[in-house]
């Protein structure tokens, strides 16, 4: 009965994260992450930290401006985050999020 609902659990929690991480993949695997979501009915938030900032923007703009015509921008945080490395190391990393809401 645990392990079941565990596995229950970490499907429904990904299929309820409306969420997408901006990374180093294509541009457009992450505008249909995103457009699969906003055909949901739900808010879209794009997520970037550092050089992948301008990643998000370039998804942001392909998903509403060709995509998705009737998106809307709704939100944007922009903040800095404190990590430290392994070695102890701290050091500042830029992040944004874009909300995105589909009407």
């Amino acid at each position: 009965m645990g392990e079941e609902d565990n596995k229950e659990n970490k499907k429904t929690k990904r299929y309820n994260d409306n969420s997408v991480y901006i990374g180093r993949r294509p541009t457009m695997n992450y505008v249909m992450a995103a457009m699969v979501i906003l055909n949901r009915g739900t808010d879209c938030i794009i997520k970037a930290r550092g050089r992948a900032i301008s990643h998000a923007v370039d998804v942001s703009e392909i998903l509403i401006n060709k995509f998705f015509p009737t998106a809307k921008y709704k939100d944007i945080k922009i903040t800095t985050e404190h990590l430290t490395n392994d070695e102890g190391k701290s050091s500042n990393v830029s992040s944004m999020e874009i909300v995105i809401s589909p009407n």
